[in-house]
Protein backbone atom coordinates (compact mmCIF):
# COMPACT_ATOMS: atom_id res chain seq x y z
CA UNK A 1 0.00 0.00 0.00
CA UNK A 2 1.26 3.44 -0.88
CA UNK A 3 0.69 5.97 2.24
CA UNK A 4 -0.24 9.27 1.07
CA UNK A 5 -0.68 12.85 2.22
CA UNK A 6 -2.64 16.00 0.82
CA UNK A 7 -1.92 18.83 1.32
CA UNK A 8 -4.56 21.20 1.27
CA UNK A 9 -7.69 20.18 1.28
CA UNK A 10 -10.53 22.82 -0.36
CA UNK A 11 -12.81 21.71 -2.80
CA UNK A 12 -10.31 20.11 -5.25
CA UNK A 13 -8.12 18.83 -1.94
CA UNK A 14 -11.17 17.37 -0.38
CA UNK A 15 -12.03 15.43 -3.80
CA UNK A 16 -8.31 14.26 -4.18
CA UNK A 17 -8.47 13.08 -0.23
CA UNK A 18 -11.89 11.11 -0.51
CA UNK A 19 -10.66 9.46 -3.82
CA UNK A 20 -7.50 8.00 -2.41
CA UNK A 21 -9.57 7.11 0.81
CA UNK A 22 -12.23 5.86 -0.87
CA UNK A 23 -11.51 4.73 -4.63
CA UNK A 24 -8.17 4.03 -5.62
CA UNK A 25 -6.62 0.98 -4.87
CA UNK A 26 -3.60 -0.07 -3.36
CA UNK A 27 -3.22 3.21 -1.69
CA UNK A 28 -3.67 4.59 1.42
CA UNK A 29 -4.90 8.04 3.09
CA UNK A 30 -2.31 8.64 5.78
CA UNK A 31 -2.71 11.99 6.61
CA UNK A 32 -4.14 15.56 5.23
CA UNK A 33 -2.68 19.26 6.15
CA UNK A 34 -4.21 22.40 5.78
CA UNK A 35 -3.04 25.92 6.48
CA UNK A 36 -6.64 26.45 8.55
CA UNK A 37 -6.53 23.28 11.13
CA UNK A 38 -9.90 23.60 11.58
CA UNK A 39 -10.86 22.53 8.04
CA UNK A 40 -8.30 20.08 8.05
CA UNK A 41 -9.76 18.40 10.97
CA UNK A 42 -13.22 18.51 9.39
CA UNK A 43 -12.08 16.82 6.38
CA UNK A 44 -10.61 14.22 8.42
CA UNK A 45 -13.22 13.39 10.67
CA UNK A 46 -15.34 13.24 7.32
CA UNK A 47 -12.79 10.83 5.62
CA UNK A 48 -12.33 9.07 8.72
CA UNK A 49 -8.74 9.95 9.04
CA UNK A 50 -7.02 10.33 12.44
CA UNK A 51 -4.13 12.37 11.55
CA UNK A 52 -4.09 16.08 10.36
CA UNK A 53 -1.60 19.19 10.82
CA UNK A 54 -1.35 22.79 9.43
CA UNK A 55 1.59 22.44 7.08
CA UNK A 56 3.55 20.72 5.12
CA UNK A 57 6.47 19.80 6.67
CA UNK A 58 4.67 18.35 9.47
CA UNK A 59 3.35 15.89 6.75
CA UNK A 60 6.53 14.90 5.55
CA UNK A 61 7.74 13.85 8.99
CA UNK A 62 5.46 10.85 8.98
CA UNK A 63 7.43 8.20 7.96
CA UNK A 64 4.81 5.83 6.94
CA UNK A 65 4.09 8.35 3.94
CA UNK A 66 5.49 7.47 0.60
CA UNK A 67 4.19 10.08 -1.35
CA UNK A 68 2.09 13.31 -1.17
CA UNK A 69 -0.52 15.19 -3.58
CA UNK A 70 -0.21 18.86 -3.34
CA UNK A 71 -3.34 21.05 -3.91
CA UNK A 72 -2.65 24.43 -1.70
CA UNK A 73 -2.89 27.60 -3.54
CA UNK A 74 -0.22 28.08 -6.82
CA UNK A 75 2.00 30.50 -5.15
CA UNK A 76 2.77 27.22 -2.92
CA UNK A 77 3.55 24.84 -4.93
CA UNK A 78 7.10 25.52 -5.70
CA UNK A 79 8.31 25.52 -1.70
CA UNK A 80 5.61 22.31 -0.89
CA UNK A 81 7.58 20.06 -3.71
CA UNK A 82 10.99 21.53 -2.13
CA UNK A 83 9.75 20.32 1.32
CA UNK A 84 8.50 16.89 -0.02
CA UNK A 85 11.68 15.97 -2.79
CA UNK A 86 13.85 16.70 0.40
CA UNK A 87 12.31 14.43 2.48
CA UNK A 88 12.33 11.71 -0.05
CA UNK A 89 8.11 11.77 -1.24
CA UNK A 90 6.74 11.30 -4.44
CA UNK A 91 4.98 14.23 -5.56
CA UNK A 92 1.65 14.34 -7.41
CA UNK A 93 0.94 18.56 -7.96
CA UNK A 94 -2.13 20.48 -9.06
CA UNK A 95 -1.45 22.67 -12.03
CA UNK A 96 0.20 25.36 -12.45
CA UNK A 97 3.48 24.31 -11.39
CA UNK A 98 4.70 27.54 -10.03
CA UNK A 99 4.06 31.42 -11.02
CA UNK A 100 7.20 32.03 -12.19
CA UNK A 101 9.60 30.20 -14.60
CA UNK A 102 12.05 30.63 -11.87
CA UNK A 103 10.17 29.51 -9.32
CA UNK A 104 9.33 26.03 -11.57
CA UNK A 105 13.31 25.19 -12.38
CA UNK A 106 14.22 25.57 -8.70
CA UNK A 107 11.29 22.87 -7.60
CA UNK A 108 12.47 20.98 -10.57
CA UNK A 109 16.06 20.74 -9.51
CA UNK A 110 15.29 19.90 -6.01
CA UNK A 111 13.14 16.83 -7.66
CA UNK A 112 16.38 15.92 -9.94
CA UNK A 113 18.40 16.16 -7.18
CA UNK A 114 16.32 13.97 -4.72
CA UNK A 115 15.53 11.23 -6.78
CA UNK A 116 11.55 11.42 -6.37
CA UNK A 117 8.53 11.38 -8.88
CA UNK A 118 7.15 14.49 -9.67
CA UNK A 119 3.50 14.36 -11.14
CA UNK A 120 1.65 17.36 -12.56
CA UNK A 121 -2.43 17.51 -12.48
CA UNK A 122 -3.07 18.20 -16.11
CA UNK A 123 -6.37 15.75 -14.96
CA UNK A 124 -7.63 16.06 -19.01
CA UNK A 125 -5.46 13.92 -20.24
CA UNK A 126 -6.90 11.29 -18.21
CA UNK A 127 -10.23 12.52 -19.36
CA UNK A 128 -11.51 9.27 -21.33
CA UNK A 129 -12.90 11.23 -24.34
CA UNK A 130 -9.44 13.23 -24.75
CA UNK A 131 -7.44 9.64 -24.39
CA UNK A 132 -9.84 8.80 -27.41
CA UNK A 133 -8.89 11.33 -29.33
CA UNK A 134 -5.76 11.19 -28.77
CA UNK A 135 -5.30 7.20 -29.62
CA UNK A 136 -7.57 8.52 -33.18
CA UNK A 137 -4.66 11.27 -33.30
CA UNK A 138 -1.64 9.07 -33.24
CA UNK A 139 -3.57 6.04 -35.29
CA UNK A 140 -3.60 8.95 -38.25
CA UNK A 141 -7.36 9.01 -38.53
CA UNK A 142 -7.69 13.25 -39.31
CA UNK A 143 -4.20 13.30 -40.92
CA UNK A 144 -1.44 15.61 -39.74
CA UNK A 145 -3.16 17.85 -37.17
CA UNK A 146 -2.80 21.49 -38.38
CA UNK A 147 -5.50 23.52 -36.63
CA UNK A 148 -5.97 23.49 -32.77
CA UNK A 149 -8.90 24.94 -31.03
CA UNK A 150 -10.07 25.24 -27.11
CA UNK A 151 -12.82 26.75 -25.34
CA UNK A 152 -12.82 26.86 -21.31
CA UNK A 153 -15.61 28.77 -19.74
CA UNK A 154 -16.22 28.48 -15.85
CA UNK A 155 -20.11 28.84 -14.55
CA UNK A 156 -19.11 31.74 -12.11
CA UNK A 157 -16.00 33.33 -10.45
CA UNK A 158 -14.42 32.37 -7.68
CA UNK A 159 -15.44 34.35 -4.62
CA UNK A 160 -13.45 37.85 -3.47
CA UNK A 161 -11.26 35.68 -1.58
CA UNK A 162 -9.38 33.96 -4.29
CA UNK A 163 -8.28 37.38 -5.79
CA UNK A 164 -7.44 39.37 -2.75
CA UNK A 165 -5.43 36.70 -1.77
CA UNK A 166 -2.42 37.04 -4.15
CA UNK A 167 -1.94 33.66 -4.08
CA UNK A 168 -3.38 32.00 -7.29
CA UNK A 169 -2.58 32.50 -11.07
CA UNK A 170 -4.43 35.19 -13.53
CA UNK A 171 -6.67 33.44 -15.75
CA UNK A 172 -4.10 32.60 -18.22
CA UNK A 173 -2.49 30.59 -15.38
CA UNK A 174 -4.84 29.19 -13.71
CA UNK A 175 -7.64 28.04 -16.40
CA UNK A 176 -6.11 28.25 -19.45
CA UNK A 177 -2.87 26.57 -18.34
CA UNK A 178 -5.25 23.23 -19.08
CA UNK A 179 -5.93 24.33 -22.56
CA UNK A 180 -2.07 25.45 -23.24
CA UNK A 181 -1.06 21.63 -22.12
CA UNK A 182 -3.84 20.18 -23.95
CA UNK A 183 -2.18 22.03 -27.02
CA UNK A 184 1.33 20.39 -26.80
CA UNK A 185 -0.07 16.91 -26.35
CA UNK A 186 -2.68 16.72 -29.05
CA UNK A 187 -0.77 18.96 -31.42
CA UNK A 188 2.16 16.66 -30.70
CA UNK A 189 4.31 19.87 -31.14
CA UNK A 190 5.73 22.90 -28.85
CA UNK A 191 3.62 26.25 -29.16
CA UNK A 192 6.13 28.67 -29.92
CA UNK A 193 4.58 32.11 -30.16
CA UNK A 194 1.67 33.31 -28.80
CA UNK A 195 -0.53 36.65 -28.91
CA UNK A 196 -2.95 37.43 -26.58
CA UNK A 197 -5.81 39.54 -25.57
CA UNK A 198 -7.53 39.96 -22.58
CA UNK A 199 -10.63 41.99 -21.12
CA UNK A 200 -12.54 42.66 -17.77
CA UNK A 201 -16.21 43.42 -19.08
CA UNK A 202 -18.44 40.84 -17.54
CA UNK A 203 -16.45 41.35 -13.46
CA UNK A 204 -15.20 45.32 -13.47
CA UNK A 205 -14.47 44.65 -9.83
CA UNK A 206 -11.16 42.53 -10.67
CA UNK A 207 -9.75 45.26 -12.35
CA UNK A 208 -8.41 46.87 -9.05
CA UNK A 209 -6.60 43.26 -8.21
CA UNK A 210 -5.27 42.99 -11.68
CA UNK A 211 -7.35 40.21 -12.56
CA UNK A 212 -9.07 39.68 -16.26
CA UNK A 213 -12.27 37.96 -16.48
CA UNK A 214 -11.77 36.80 -20.20
CA UNK A 215 -8.75 36.12 -23.11
CA UNK A 216 -8.07 35.07 -25.92
CA UNK A 217 -4.59 33.28 -27.27
CA UNK A 218 -3.57 32.62 -30.47
CA UNK A 219 -0.60 30.15 -30.99
CA UNK A 220 1.59 28.95 -33.25
CA UNK A 221 3.47 25.91 -33.33
CA UNK A 222 6.76 24.99 -33.85
CA UNK A 223 5.83 22.61 -37.23
CA UNK A 224 3.81 25.53 -38.85
CA UNK A 225 0.59 24.58 -37.19
CA UNK A 226 -1.82 27.32 -35.77
CA UNK A 227 -4.18 27.33 -32.99
CA UNK A 228 -6.45 29.35 -30.64
CA UNK A 229 -7.82 29.11 -27.08
CA UNK A 230 -10.76 31.12 -25.29
CA UNK A 231 -10.93 31.01 -21.70
CA UNK A 232 -14.21 32.79 -19.89
CA UNK A 233 -14.64 32.91 -15.86
CA UNK A 234 -17.99 33.97 -15.86
CA UNK A 235 -20.47 32.25 -18.28
CA UNK A 236 -23.15 31.61 -16.17
CA UNK A 237 -24.99 29.33 -18.10
CA UNK A 238 -22.84 26.29 -16.98
CA UNK A 239 -19.30 24.56 -17.23
CA UNK A 240 -18.37 24.59 -21.22
CA UNK A 241 -15.03 22.59 -22.28
CA UNK A 242 -14.64 21.59 -25.44
CA UNK A 243 -11.70 21.11 -28.02
CA UNK A 244 -11.42 20.74 -31.41
CA UNK A 245 -8.81 19.15 -33.32
CA UNK A 246 -8.20 19.78 -37.59
CA UNK A 247 -6.30 17.58 -38.99
CA UNK A 248 -5.31 16.85 -43.30
CA UNK A 249 -7.77 14.15 -43.30
CA UNK A 250 -10.45 14.99 -40.79
CA UNK A 251 -11.28 16.78 -37.75
CA UNK A 252 -11.98 15.66 -33.53
CA UNK A 253 -14.43 17.59 -31.63
CA UNK A 254 -13.81 16.72 -27.56
CA UNK A 255 -16.11 17.58 -24.72
CA UNK A 256 -19.67 18.08 -23.80
CA UNK A 257 -21.82 21.16 -22.58
CA UNK A 258 -24.93 18.59 -20.99
CA UNK A 259 -24.67 16.74 -18.14
CA UNK A 260 -26.77 14.18 -19.64
CA UNK A 261 -27.98 12.83 -23.00
CA UNK A 262 -31.56 13.33 -22.25
CA UNK A 263 -33.33 16.27 -24.33
CA UNK A 264 -36.65 17.76 -22.76
CA UNK A 265 -39.54 18.99 -24.69
CA UNK A 266 -42.18 20.75 -23.15
CA UNK A 267 -45.07 23.46 -24.32
CA UNK A 268 -42.78 26.06 -22.41
CA UNK A 269 -39.76 24.80 -24.34
CA UNK A 270 -37.05 22.14 -25.55
CA UNK A 271 -33.83 22.13 -23.22
CA UNK A 272 -31.50 19.91 -21.51
CA UNK A 273 -28.84 20.49 -18.25
CA UNK A 274 -26.01 22.22 -18.98
CA UNK A 275 -22.79 21.15 -16.61
CA UNK A 276 -22.37 23.35 -13.99
CA UNK A 277 -19.28 22.31 -11.66
CA UNK A 278 -15.55 20.98 -12.83
CA UNK A 279 -15.89 18.22 -10.37
CA UNK A 280 -18.61 17.03 -12.00
CA UNK A 281 -17.56 16.65 -15.54
CA UNK A 282 -14.01 15.60 -14.73
CA UNK A 283 -14.77 13.40 -12.02
CA UNK A 284 -13.52 10.47 -13.91
CA UNK A 285 -10.37 12.38 -15.06
CA UNK A 286 -9.50 12.65 -11.25
CA UNK A 287 -9.54 9.38 -10.31
CA UNK A 288 -8.15 7.60 -12.78
CA UNK A 289 -5.20 10.63 -12.40
CA UNK A 290 -4.97 9.83 -9.12
CA UNK A 291 -5.10 5.74 -9.83
CA UNK A 292 -2.19 6.01 -12.26
CA UNK A 293 0.06 8.50 -9.82
CA UNK A 294 -0.06 5.75 -7.32
CA UNK A 295 0.98 2.78 -10.14
CA UNK A 296 3.53 5.43 -11.36
CA UNK A 297 4.93 5.29 -7.68
CA UNK A 298 4.76 1.82 -7.31
CA UNK A 299 6.82 0.59 -10.32
CA UNK A 300 9.12 3.58 -10.80
CA UNK A 301 8.17 4.93 -13.35
CA UNK A 302 8.08 7.87 -15.53
CA UNK A 303 4.91 9.76 -15.06
CA UNK A 304 2.84 10.84 -18.01
CA UNK A 305 2.67 14.00 -17.38
CA UNK A 306 6.01 15.22 -16.44
CA UNK A 307 7.22 18.48 -14.33
CA UNK A 308 8.72 19.69 -17.62
CA UNK A 309 5.07 19.19 -19.08
CA UNK A 310 4.07 21.70 -16.20
CA UNK A 311 6.57 24.21 -16.78
CA UNK A 312 6.19 23.92 -20.81
CA UNK A 313 2.52 24.87 -20.20
CA UNK A 314 3.65 27.80 -17.81
CA UNK A 315 5.88 29.35 -20.56
CA UNK A 316 3.20 29.54 -22.68
CA UNK A 317 0.66 31.31 -19.82
CA UNK A 318 3.42 33.69 -18.85
CA UNK A 319 4.31 34.39 -22.67
CA UNK A 320 0.39 34.85 -23.59
CA UNK A 321 0.05 37.32 -20.22
CA UNK A 322 3.00 39.31 -21.60
CA UNK A 323 1.27 39.50 -24.94
CA UNK A 324 -1.52 40.69 -23.58
CA UNK A 325 0.23 43.46 -21.55
CA UNK A 326 2.20 44.31 -24.93
CA UNK A 327 -0.25 43.80 -27.16
CA UNK A 328 2.68 42.02 -29.73
CA UNK A 329 3.42 38.42 -30.19
CA UNK A 330 6.00 36.81 -28.09
CA UNK A 331 7.98 33.79 -28.53
CA UNK A 332 7.80 30.82 -26.15
CA UNK A 333 10.19 28.76 -28.08
CA UNK A 334 13.28 29.62 -26.06
CA UNK A 335 10.79 29.82 -22.18
CA UNK A 336 9.61 26.13 -23.67
CA UNK A 337 13.17 24.41 -23.58
CA UNK A 338 14.08 22.55 -20.28
CA UNK A 339 17.75 22.37 -19.71
CA UNK A 340 18.12 21.50 -16.44
CA UNK A 341 16.12 18.28 -15.61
Amino acid sequence: MIGIGVVGVGEMGKRHAENVRRHVSGARLVAIADANLERAKQVAAELETETYCDSVEALVARKEINAIVIVSPPKFHPQAIQVAAAAKKHILCEKPLALTLDQADVALEAVAKNGVILQMGHMRRYDPSYVEAMKRIQGGEIGDPIIFKAIGRDAQAPPPSYFQSGANGILLLDSSVHEFDLARWLMRDEVVEVQAYTATLSLPELVQYGYFDSAVANLRFGRGAIGNVESFMNARYGYDIRTEVIGTKGALQIGRLWETGVQVLTEQGCGQQAIKHWLVRFADAYLLEMQDFVETVRSGAAPRVTGRDGRAAIAIALAAEKSSRESRAISVDSAVRVSKP
